[in-house]
């Protein structure tokens, strides 16, 4: 699945490279900035904080700082130019494969769900990729060098860090069971709300003329409130994810100042002073902002799975109509001949929408064909232009088989005004 997206990244792939080297920078920056900011504070408890050792020190954290600013602005450019250029590119990918579609393969997804896969799934695959570039690379480097740094400046008080992994590692487990099924569905749901819209807006005058406006308002609330309340109940299991990290967040903290407070008491600053301990708690919030992070990313995913197997499941769908080895390019008349033609929308289907049709019209007749609604009138003339393939007999048009013409050129020559 991931291969066939990215080849829609194209031209936007150095982009997406840059990102994660760009954000490398960012991350050094933001945790060399509390190592010196501790020794700083050393320094003043000691006395020994000159003005030209303050001037040094905030000169380099004033440049320090600006590297920081510099990079992380970069990288929300790269990442913003990468991440829209690759849905743009898959957008077009996924509309050039649906024009090649037969009637059977759109029959098949509903243009309803076309509808969604091009709008609201590729806008969370989008999403989902931007943070991936950027913000699931500096997360892991951030608590990785974050952790080092705080194992450097307070030794074993660094390890309270290790306990919050399992705690998060099974909520987010716990979550994703229970929000995974939920999305599946939502998205199905999504289809109906469209189709039903798609419905009124195409059928508005029946709807007037048969005063059916209640009925199809009622159904699209119905839609509506489905989608309502798949989500409700998938946020409600989300918002698990806030109290969990809270609870990590004040846990750390209470245990960083209170053990910390009496290492720095109890050995007379000597195994652990104060510029240390300011620098473990700087340490503490990054990492733990840095698991919310991961966390709002896991979010993302989980949505944007579904997502993507959608539009990718239609950019792997190859359409059923295809031109022959050698095709004909040129139609020599109108003639048109139905020879024994049967005719079904499904190889599951029950009965025949058209069974053994035999029919003949020379070039420059007049014919029309009259039946009530649902008698295949449509199906009859679809077939000419092969928009759907016959599944007994042959339409023959110019005295060729329809099959034998390039795709092209026989809806060229073959026009029809469709009734959607």
């Amino acid at each position: 699945m991931t291969k066939i997206l990215l080849n829609s990244l194209r031209e936007y792939k150095k982009d997406a490279i840059k990102t994660p080297i760009i954000v490398i920078g960012e991350v050094i920056m933001e945790c060399i900035i509390p190592f010196f900011i501790a020794r700083l504070v050393n320094l003043l408890q000691a006395g020994k904080a000159t003005p030209h050792v303050l001037w040094t020190y905030g000169l380099a954290l004033f440049a320090m700082g600006c590297f920081s600013l510099f990079f992380g602005a970069w990288a929300g450019i790269t990442a913003a130019n990468a991440s829209a250029g690759f849905a743009k590119n898959l957008r077009r990918d996924l509309f050039t494969n649906i024009q090649s579609f037969s009637f059977e393969n759109i029959d098949k997804f509903s243009a309803s769900s076309l509808v969604t896969r091009m709008t609201t799934d590729i806008t969370n695959v989008q999403m989902a990729f931007m943070m991936i570039i950027r913000i699931a690379v500096r997360a892991p480097l951030m608590i990785v060098f974050s952790f080092m740094m705080a194992y450097m400046m307070g030794g074993s008080l660094s390890f309270i860090f290790l306990f919050t992994i399992p705690v998060l590692g099974g909520g987010l487990f716990y979550i994703s069971k229970k929000v995974m099924p939920l999305f599946k569905a939502v998205f199905n749901k999504y289809d109906k709300l469209n189709a039903s819209v798609q419905e009124n807006i195409n059928g508005i005058r029946v709807v007037k003329s048969f005063v059916r406006e209640d009925y199809e308002n009622k159904k699209f609330f119905n839609a509506a409130e489905d989608v309502r309340g798949d989500f409700t109940r998938a946020e409600k299991i989300l918002a698990i994810n806030a109290p969990l990290m809270q609870f990590c967040l004040y846990l750390v903290v209470v245990f960083t100042l209170s053990f910390g407070s009496y290492r720095v008491i109890s050995t007379g600053a000597l195994g652990l002073n104060v510029g240390q301990l300011s620098s473990i708690l700087t340490y503490s919030f990054q990492i733990l902002i840095s698991l919310m992070m991961l966390s709002m990313i896991f979010v993302m995913i989980t949505i944007s799975t579904e997502s993507a197997e959608r539009i990718v499941a239609v950019l792997s769908e190859k359409s059923t109509l295809t031109n022959p080895e050698h095709p004909l390019m040129e139609v020599k008349n109108g003639d048109i001949e139905f020879k024994n033609v049967s005719f079904k929308y499904s190889s599951k289907a029950d009965r025949n929408a058209l069974d053994h049709v035999n029919l003949s019209i020379k070039s420059g007749e007049t014919v029309g064909i009259i039946g009530g609604t649902g008698s295949s009138k449509t199906s009859l003339v679809n077939l000419i232009s092969r928009l759907y393939d016959v599944t007994e007999g042959e339409v023959l048009v110019g005295d060729h088989n329809v099959k034998e013409y390039d795709l092209v050129t026989l809806r060229d020559q073959v026009s029809v005004v469709l009734q959607k």
